[in-house]
């Protein structure tokens, strides 16, 4: 199986971090590549500038490009916009998308 790993992209509301990590984990014991957030800025009450906002996002997409597929973090049925904006590109992308609920 050497060399024959699935690249997943994580995506969600940073709000959920535990469920990042716990998601994270489990995804890579099964044997997958795991890309995730590089910042939890929505669970700690971080203030980023509109700019910082827009790489963040730019940069999050470009994570999606890489990957084989996304995997949802929508703790609770939640998907806000910036999610659905990834859920959208991966859509355009032909990405698989999965979801944790």
């Amino acid at each position: 199986m050497e060399g024959k790993y699935k690249v997943i992209t994580l995506c969600g509301s940073t709000k959920f971090k535990d469920d990042f990590i716990r998601e994270q984990e489990r995804l890579t014991l099964e044997g997958n590549i795991v890309i995730s957030v590089g910042m939890f800025s929505g669970s700690e009450e971080k203030v980023l500038s509109s700019e910082t906002k827009a790489m963040l996002d730019d940069i999050h997409k470009r994570k999606i490009d890489m990957a084989d597929e996304i995997f949802v973090i929508n703790k609770g049925g939640y998907i806000g916009e910036s999610t659905r904006s990834e859920i959208e590109y991966a859509k355009k992308t032909n990405k698989k998308i999965n979801y944790m609920e």
